[in-house]
């Protein structure tokens, strides 16, 4: 009978197993009890680090609103979805769907990331509504993600285009107002501190850096009721005329405001797709033009302020004409002898051209530079152009002939708005501004009081029966201004048939409150005298502006109503005989 052999033991083996088991135990225990307990913040910092984030808050772009708190522009709040194009081409098989979510074509979504796909961001889409982006978000694509932003909408559209303005995709001002008061708009974004999870979308808010602080709101002085009747009524005389273009600025006298400007043609700022850059300028600051018989009125002041001519001095016009330097000034008619005032109701270039030489280029030159012709306005529009008006020491005797009735220097819709407002005003200039406006506005003396009445008072007869600017007229008030018809200059000549057809003009005219130019360039027809084209906008426009304002009229008798004559047709109008 064998006996069984007892297997070997080795407890030596044994026991250095064991003890080295219970190390590595123990080694895990203690660096469990050193991540979880000694350095924790240290850990918990790195861990932090690859999921908490520091995110930009939008600001709020301030408002820009109409004189009496009418949105002219606002922002609203929308999201744009931009992408890791490496991390979102590894999920090729879901790019269809988000192509469908975003109304994008998922072959050239596909192609765009893949040309991108060394960078860290791409915009997918911008400005989507709130509700859309959260669509979006939902797919839980790794590398998308979704960031607020603000988009501004104007709900004038394209009445107040060219004032206004518009911004870029951005939310920067890039045009009008929108770019002149960017500092004053824009915004200083703020930031917060979120927790996002792996494919990058916030969790949670973990604390805000710093508060977004919203732009100021803008109060201009323009009255959006009437930039609407502006804008219509130009309109309809661009379409009717077939002009090339047309401007108009309404100033308010008293406190040098800006109540309207317009210009067509316009474009809509809430969508620009396909227009073209020239769209966008605002003719009425940019845009100069020689201004022809506008600027008479203020011939007639610088004879006046002479002391060479009053009010009753008498100018030779026969026989309608007279050469100067080789050159003829023309008027349309024989007018003969006529006073100072007859040279501004019936135009007179030769009545005119007389008086300038008479004075000489310094005295005409010293009055055209202090109502604002050959420098901006101040108004602070960018793009605003200065005009043209040389130096008189330059001045041969044609062009001041030429200067008298306004040729030889060039002017914008504004300046002479301006220009216009200094003689509403009785003498005094002030600062054009696009703000509405508070408290009184002193301004500063630039023509003597008395001699600026004589000059207005004459400019009545503009409008009256007789004048060339009788469509300008208004029911119930008296209107001072001046028609302009002007060759444009071509090819180094003024061509026969292209013009500018203007008039200028305040009401009412016994006490000023509002200043009117409006300007028709390169109207075609047999229409193109200032007293045909842009009269009648005029008239439209200043009338209803002074009911808007609730503006008493000055010439009471003209609405009593006349007796009805049964059986007996009406005057025949008298046959028109406009300016030049």
């Amino acid at each position: 009978m064998t006996t069984q052999k007892k297997p070997p033991c080795y407890p030596t083996r044994r026991w250095f197993l064991l003890g080295l088991f219970s190390l590595a135990g123990a080694a895990l225990l203690w660096r469990a009890v050193d991540l979880q307990v000694l350095n924790k913040e240290f850990y918990r910092h790195h861990g932090d680090a690859r999921a908490l984030r520091v995110v930009e808050i939008p600001a709020h772009r301030g408002e820009i609103l109409d004189r009496h708190g009418e949105p002219l522009a606002i922002s609203t709040p929308v999201a744009s979805v931009w992408a890791v194009p490496g991390q979102l081409l590894q999920q090729r098989q879901r790019l269809p769907t988000l192509a469908a979510a975003l109304d994008l074509d998922a072959a050239a979504l596909v192609e765009m990331l893949q040309a991108r796909a060394g960078r860290k961001f791409v915009y997918l889409k911008r400005h989507l509504t709130p509700d859309r982006a959260d669509e979006v978000a939902a797919l839980g694509l790794q590398g998308v993600h979704v960031r607020g932003e603000y988009k501004r909408y104007y709900p004038a559209g394209e009445v107040a285009a060219h004032l206004i303005g518009f911004t870029d995709i951005d939310d920067q001002g890039q045009e009008g107002i929108e770019l002149a008061y960017e500092h004053w708009l824009q915004g200083r974004p703020g930031s917060k501190r979120v927790l996002k999870d792996r494919i990058g979308r916030v969790v949670q808010d973990i604390e805000s850096i710093a508060k977004p602080v919203a732009g100021r709101a803008l109060v201009l002085g323009m009255d959006r009721r009437i930039q609407y009747l502006a804008y219509r009524a130009l309109k309809a005389a661009m379409l009717q005329h077939k002009a090339a273009s047309a401007t108009l600025v309404m100033l308010d006298v008293d406190s040098g405001e800006i109540v309207a400007m317009a210009a067509q043609p316009s474009y809509n700022p809430n969508n620009r797709k396909g227009l073209r850059g020239h769209r966008y300028r605002n003719r009425a600051v940019t845009d100069v033009f020689e201004p022809g018989s506008t600027l008479k009125p203020f011939t007639v002041m610088a004879a006046l302020l002479s002391g060479l001519y009053a009010g009753d001095s008498l100018i030779d016009t026969q026989p309608g004409s007279f050469r100067i330097g080789g050159h003829t000034v023309v008027d349309i008619s024989n007018y003969g002898l006529l006073d100072i005032a007859g040279v501004l109701k019936k135009s007179s270039n030769v009545g005119a051209s007389k008086v300038a030489l008479a004075l000489g280029p310094e005295r005409i030159w010293d009055l055209f530079t202090g109502v604002g012709f050959g420098r901006p306005t101040g108004s602070g529009y960018p793009g605003e152009a200065a005009g043209l008006l040389s130096d008189y020491q330059y001045w041969s005797e044609v062009d001041l002939a030429w200067m008298a009735f306004g040729y030889g220097i060039a002017v914008t819709t504004l300046q002479l708005a301006q220009a216009y407002a200094v003689i509403a005003s009785g003498g005094i200039a002030r600062p054009v501004s696009l703000q509405k406006v508070e408290g009184e506005v002193v301004g500063s003396r630039v023509l003597p009081e008395a001699q600026v009445l004589e000059v207005r008072a004459m400019m009545e007869g503009v409008v009256q029966e007789g004048g060339g600017g009788q469509r300008a007229a208004i029911k119930g008030y008296k209107v001072a201004g001046k028609t302009g018809t002007v060759h444009k200059a071509a090819h180094g000549a003024y061509a026969d048939d292209r013009y500018v057809s203007v008039f200028a003009g305040m009401a009412p005219a016994t006490a000023p409150r509002l200043v009117l130019v409006v300007a028709i360039d390169e109207p075609s027809g047999a229409q193109y005298f200032g007293g045909q084209v842009a009269a009648p906008v005029f008239s439209q426009v200043m009338e209803g502006a002074l009911r808007l304002l609730n503006i008493a009229p000055d010439d009471l008798p003209s609405l009593t109503h006349q007796p009805v004559l049964a059986g007996q047709p009406p005057p025949a109008l008298p046959e028109y005989s406009p300016g030049t």
